[in-house]
This record gives structure tokens, sequence and C-alpha cells, in this order.
């Protein structure tokens, strides 16, 4: 149980045929009397948005934070489809909306999959009534939901969170083109906490800064990238502090989820900087060690080539100083004040052989300190992005 874990929601998933055999590809969330409740979103920052950011958008600005529902759909991404696309969305909106009675501006809209391909809205919205009927409040129906959602993800995507007297529920979407600010990610968090949207907006921006915007797959920001979150009001009020944790708890979740799930990835990268002049050069020196081809295909290699790690910290825009830098992986001090230090070759070795892989940066300098999540760069991910996907 996912996103209907908190009181006052509603799911389902179903297929309308915007993938080719019977596939799943349009969930609905909404809550459980189709009344508006407070909502927030954060969207890519990619000035290519596709139409269900631009409308998303422009729907939570008329209502002042405000949704009574969201739909979902993957296998067409609708960007780069005009002024078509949008009205595509905005239709998408108001069949929602008729069903579950609410007005089409309470109505958010999130797409995935693929680019500059007219989005097959004449097909699709025929198929919609049986799936928003079918919404309901179990498990069952929040699995459904996160598995519509899917394009190159190999699993559903889910988080629970219990809070003192209120949940956060979650699911995800996300495989590739994960960078911030975020990724081909559509993530979507309901919550029973009482709480104003100005404070909710506030939350869930400091849950994707410290969740999502600490990731990266392949260096590339998305044309449809998007986190809302819904709250019902059926539980407590909690502290915004309180609130912000259970978030980005939740979000952090799923950003592990996606990139466990990335596309061709063999390894998962947590790349820890300490001892930077700030907190945000640390996650600036991380972004760029975890960001690095050259790095990334060292992990899939298995070989712990530190020169590289130095040289992409050394290269990052921010604080260095050679003569103090150590490096370690798992632990395993393989580099010192710059230079190669004895160390356990086969300790390294195991560790470089497992799936998650912990790359330790110090660089003496400071108190700042930051992690970011990477993969490696496999045969697997080129084969997947070769062609359109």
């Amino acid at each position: 149980m996912s996103v209907t874990a908190p009181r006052g929601f509603v799911a389902t998933g179903g297929s309308a045929g915007i993938k080719a055999g019977k596939v799943p590809d349009v969930a609905v969330v909404a809550t459980a009397d189709g009344r508006a409740v407070p909502a927030a979103g954060v969207f890519t920052a990619n000035l290519a948005a596709a139409a269900p950011v631009q409308v998303s958008r422009v729907h939570l600005a008329a209502t002042a934070g405000a949704a009574a529902g969201v739909i979902l759909t993957s296998g067409n991404a609708n960007a780069a489809t005009g002024e078509p696309g949008r009205s595509a969305a905005e239709r998408l909106c108001v069949a929602v909306a008729g069903e579950i009675g609410s007005t089409a501006e309470e109505i958010l809209v999130c797409q995935t999959g693929l680019i500059g391909i007219p989005f097959p809205i004449e097909h699709v919205l025929p198929e919609l009534e049986p799936i928003v009927m079918a919404r309901g409040g179990t498990g069952r129906d929040a699995a459904n939901a996160a598995r519509a959602i899917m394009t190159t993800d190999t699993v559903p995507k889910e988080a629970v969170v219990a809070g003192d007297g209120f949940t956060v529920g979650a699911m995800a979407k996300g495989a590739a083109m994960l960078a911030p600010n975020m990724a081909t990610m559509l993530a979507l968090c309901t919550t029973d906490a009482v709480v104003d949207a100005a404070t909710l907006r506030q939350a869930l921006r400091e849950a994707v800064a410290a969740s999502f915007n600490t990731m990266t797959v392949d260096g590339c920001t998305s044309t449809n990238d998007t986190v809302l979150v819904l709250a019902s009001g059926h539980g407590s009020s909690p502290t915004p502090a309180a609130l912000t944790a259970a978030l980005t708890d939740a979000c952090r979740s799923l950003a592990e989820q996606m990139v466990d799930d990335a596309e061709g990835a063999t390894k998962v990268s947590h790349v820890h900087v300490r001892g930077a002049e700030s907190d945000d050069a640390a996650h600036q020196a991380a972004r760029k060690v975890a960001g690095s081809v050259l790095v990334q295909c060292s992990l899939f290699g298995e070989d712990p080539y530190w020169g590289r790690v130095v040289s992409e910290l050394g290269s990052a825009g921010t604080l260095f100083d050679i003569d103090r830098v150590t490096v370690a992986y798992g632990g395993t001090v393989v580099c010192a004040a710059g230079v190669a230090v004895p160390h356990d070759e086969a300790a390294v070795a195991a560790h470089m052989a497992g799936r998650h892989i912990v790359l330790e940066c110090d660089l003496g300098l400071g108190s700042g300190q930051a992690v970011v999540l990477g993969t490696d760069l496999s045969y697997g991910y080129i084969d997947e992005n070769r062609t359109t996907s």
C-alpha cells in the first residue's frame, strides 16, 4: 500500500491503449470524496516543459494550491506537441473531473514516454470512464496505479512513511535521465496531515532538494519531471519540520529505488564528499564525481581508479587542494594527501564487486558534506538508449 495508505485517498490503474497490448498506461489518484484539498508541485527546470507540466502549473496557480485528483499516463510524454498537446492534457483533466465530481482546474496531470509524438486523446478518452470508476482505497488499487505509470522501469516504486498521527504514501516512475532538477520521473505523494498549501509547498521543495535532486544517472533533465503532493487533512497536524521529514523519507526511498532500477545499471554509487568549504560545495563536487562518464565506466569495470575521482574533484569548480584530498572505496583508503597509499587490495576488490559502491572523498578544507547517488555506465544503458526509447 502506498498512495492509499493515508486516509482519504483512492487510486486505480488500467489500460487506455496508449501502449500496445493492453499494457496498463493510465493511473488516477484522487480524494475519496472528490473534494479539493491542499496540494503542491515541483516541476522540471527544463524550458522545453511538456504540456502536462504547463497545465498542472496553471491549475495549481488558479486554485491557489488545491487539487482533488491527479491523472498520470505513460507511453507518450505529450511533450513538444504544441497547442494540441495542451488541449489533450486539459481534456484528460476534464474527463477525470467529470467522473469524481470536481472541476477540471482541480485535476493535475502527469505524463511520461516518448517525446514529440501527438497524444492519442480521441482514442484514450472513451477508455477512461471504466478506469476511473474502478478506483478504490486498497493496497491493490495503489499497486495498480504504480504499475500503470511505468515506462522503462522494471519494477513499480512505492513508499509509505508513518508520522505521529499522520502518514505519507508515495509512488513514482523513473529509470533514466535522472538529474536535477529531477529526472525523467514522475512522483506523487499523498498525506492525511492537516496542513495549509503554503506549508505543504515549502515542505515538498525541501523534500525534493534532499532526495530527487541528490541523484544522477546520465546528467539529463527531462521535459516532464513532476513531483506532486496532496493532503487530505484526515490525520493530525504535524509541525512543518515533522511533515518535511516524513516527505523527505518517502521521496528519498523513491529516489533510491529509481537509481537501483536505472536503465542498464549494474552498480549503484554512493558518492560521499566531506571536508568541503560548504555543503553546497560538497554537493557540487559529489555530483561532478557521480556524473563523470570516466568514473562511471570504472565502476562498471570494477576498477578502483581513484585518479579519475581526484581529477573530477579538482575540476568541480569548488575550492580544492590536492595535497589534502583523501579517497576511499568502501572504507578502505586508497589515496591520502593526494597520493597513492598501501591498502588492502582484496578488500577493495570485494567491495567493487558488490551492487552498491561507497566512494568517500575528504577534501580536508572545511565541514561541508553531501551525498549523491549515481550508477555505473554499462553496455545495457547504451543499448537501451542508442535508439528512440
